[in-house]
């Protein structure tokens, strides 16, 4: 049987491949030196580029809102560590923003491993976020082209709904201000005849299989 050799992505649910990297803060075991936080682990193409610089100085904007929300934030890109150095150092010095994350020099197994080396675009990294819970489990993917910049108030709201869903229960569609039900949080749909009679006198909803709860922040 011919072998596949495709770089594949892992999935969701997937353990986060073990990797041994080197980072501008020096080498780092992932996921082993970042169980018990979330993280985030982000890939650009390149250093030195101004859609991927963009991207850097909101991520460090939004390292405070991370931080609540005990999310690691980790940079990644096929550049080396003297180049990424270079790149945050210039930052600093033409935007006045100190990036605080790491950002992991990757070689081409290191990005293989994780899908992130595209077959038709040379040896540039594509633009993927991963969202890893405190087991190391690979909770959210979201995966960009080349040409556009992420949205990182999306990426602070999935890592958020991740947490409340995990303890509270599914979350609509552009939780916390959804259309029809707000920041509410919806029940799951009922399995059997008896339960279902009894979802529209315990709780809030439109039927027996969309019913919703407060949201307890």
């Amino acid at each position: 049987m011919e072998q596949n050799n495709t770089p594949q992505m892992p999935l969701l649910g997937d353990r986060f491949p073990s990797l041994s990297v080197t980072t501008t803060h020096g080498p780092m075991n992932i996921p082993e030196d970042l169980e018990g936080s979330w993280f985030v682990l982000f890939s650009h193409p390149a250093d030195f580029t101004p859609v991927c610089t963009t991207e850097f100085v909101s991520f460090q904007e939004r390292k405070p809102q991370f931080d609540e929300l005990n999310t690691r934030l980790i940079g990644l890109s096929v550049d080396d560590v003297f180049l990424h150095n270079k790149w945050v150092q210039w930052i600093k010095e033409n935007l006045n923003v100190q990036i605080e994350f790491p950002i992991v020099a990757a070689n081409d197994s290191v990005a293989a491993a994780i899908g992130l080396l595209h077959p038709g675009k040379g040896t540039n990294t594509v633009r993927a976020v991963f969202i890893v819970d405190p087991t190391g489990a690979i909770r959210t993917i979201l995966y960009y082209p080349q040409e556009i910049g992420r949205n990182m108030d999306e990426v602070v709201r999935a890592v958020k709904a991740l947490q409340v869903s995990d303890a509270q229960g599914a979350v609509p569609a552009d939780w916390p201000k959804n259309s029809l039900i707000g920041d509410r949080i919806i029940v799951p749909p009922a399995t059997d005849v008896t339960t279902a009679d009894r979802r529209l006198s315990e709780y809030q909803g439109y039927d027996w299989w969309f019913v919703h709860k407060e949201y307890k922040k």
